[in-house]
């Protein structure tokens, strides 16, 4: 769903600090080798991303849906040093792909890249997150966001991807598929939940950012 006009959206993205020479190719590449490029973040998304992390400097970022790196490799360009960004996919086909370009960065070393189960994996890391990014499998959003609640630094945020779902959460409740439901859900989840406060911000396919009070 475009949610603004295609100029509107171009103009931003002219007026939006350009992607690193990596992040570019691995952009084109996606697009050119990969099945369902839109799954990417983009450049006007990831820079978002990016300047989050900036703003937080997180010590340690979760990452729930990894696909071929891109938001991974934009949010590692705000993390401390000492930090580590662990990144959760069940693709195992784009495995190769994905890694090449971890391996290529700057952040190599930092870049726990896990390939599995998220809900068996999460309950296993003995970290805790100052950035969390849920973007995967639209009906396990909530069961996500149990899991790493607690995980979840005081003041830490946890950004979800795709809550507007082209749209869909505003069509007649009669018409809603099971993604569009689990999305309504996570959104009066978050909304609801006394531990964080919240903002949706209609940029691409919408992003719900939470901060733990």
């Amino acid at each position: 769903m475009d949610f603004i006009p295609e100029e509107i959206n171009q103009f931003s993205e002219n007026h939006t600090t350009a992607e690193s020479a990596l992040i570019y190719d691995l952009n084109r590449q996606t697009h050119i080798q990969i099945m369902i490029p839109r799954m990417l973040s983009g450049h006007l998304q990831g820079k978002i991303l990016s300047l989050f992390s900036h703003m937080i400097k997180p010590m340690n970022v979760l990452e729930i849906g990894t696909y071929t790196g891109y938001s991974a490799l934009c949010m590692a360009e705000g993390m401390q040093k000492e930090g580590v960004l662990v990144t959760i996919d069940k693709n195992e086909e784009i495995e190769e792909f994905t890694q090449s370009y971890f391996d290529k960065s700057e952040f190599t070393n930092q870049i726990d890249y896990k390939i599995g189960n998220a809900i068996d994996i999460i309950p296993t890391l003995d970290l805790e997150f100052d950035l969390v990014f849920i973007d995967a499998d639209k009906i396990n959003y909530s069961n996500y966001f149990d899991l790493i609640i607690d995980k979840t630094t005081q003041g830490g945020f946890i950004i979800a991807d795709n809550v507007l779902w082209s749209g869909k959460v505003v069509e007649p409740l009669n018409s809603k598929d099971k993604d569009t439901k689990a999305m309504l859900d996570y959104c009066e989840k978050i909304h609801n939940d006394p531990r964080v406060e919240n903002v949706l911000m209609p940029v691409r396919d919408g992003l719900l950012i939470a901060r733990k009070l």
